[in-house]
């Protein structure tokens, strides 16, 4: 971890900053939800900008000279050297049609990496948390990936970029390579929300194409401390906030599902 400050003191923190944002989602699902688009299948609600703002003023009392990496404010995608990187509703799009698969993804970036993520979802009323070193957790009990090893017997999920066209032919292609030989491949709308289902074993697999590091930065944490495994699409290349693609498994598949993503 770090010296520079008590992870766990901050955790604490984090988890009243989290019970805020869940009742901001929680009353902003109850009544009728203004929304507005960013892009032609983008959106964004009052909610989003309500918990980015609250997030904000939170976390910066919180931790003191820390910087923001946030969705609907974010000027470049490179994070300082201690900076909150979040995504005030992650899976927009379902909050907006009244679906519960919906986030608050926080993560705390130090130096070089990741070293501390939480990803709430209070209309599920689960909370996933991680520190580096420490393990995963939901609602404070321990959490870890599967243990399957055969891609047949395996859940996996995706997601789709908002500039679809760009990417179509790839994703299906894509489909048309895992559908025969997977178990089942879900489209949940929040990467977050993978992520933290294949870092407690609903998920073996998730793989998709460009995301955003506040899409990926929590959860790709809790993987990794689930004991699961996060790279691009070819395992030889680590995942960054400048990847074009991630994939994240149980580790397990990790080989054999990247053999099928990216070969040609």
């Amino acid at each position: 971890m770090t010296d520079d400050f008590d992870a766990v003191r901050i955790m604490k923190g984090l988890d009243l900053v989290a019970d805020k944002a869940g009742e901001i989602v929680r009353e902003g699902a109850s009544r009728s939800r203004k929304i507005l688009h960013k892009g032609r299948i983008d959106l964004v609600t009052e909610t989003d900008m309500a918990v980015e703002t609250m997030l904000k003023a939170e976390l910066a009392s919180l931790l003191p000279g820390s910087d923001f990496l946030a969705e609907e404010t974010a000027k470049d995608t490179e994070p300082g050297e201690l900076t909150w990187i979040i995504d005030p509703v992650d899976g927009t799009t379902n909050f907006a049609h009244g679906l519960p698969y919906v986030a608050n993804s926080i993560a705390l970036w130090h130096r070089d990496r990741v070293v501390l993520g939480m990803v709430n979802m209070p209309l599920l009323g689960e909370r996933f948390t991680a520190v580096e070193g420490q393990g995963a957790f939901l609602n404070g009990k321990r959490i870890g990936v599967t243990g399957e090893a055969d891609l047949e017997q395996c859940v996996l999920a995706t997601g789709f970029p908002y500039d679809i066209d760009a990417h179509l032919e790839d994703i299906l292609k894509n489909l048309r390579t895992l559908l025969p030989v997977a178990q089942g491949i879900r489209r949940g709308g929040a990467a977050a929300v993978d992520l933290a289902f294949v870092a407690c074993g609903r998920l073996d697999g998730f793989y998709e194409r460009a995301l955003n590091p506040w899409d990926t930065a929590a959860g790709m944490l809790l993987v990794t401390e689930a004991g699961g495994r996060v790279s691009e699409y070819e395992t030889t290349v680590p995942y960054t906030f400048g990847s074009r693609c991630i994939l994240a498994t149980n580790g397990r598949i990790h080989e054999a599902l990247s053999g099928l993503l990216a070969g040609d």
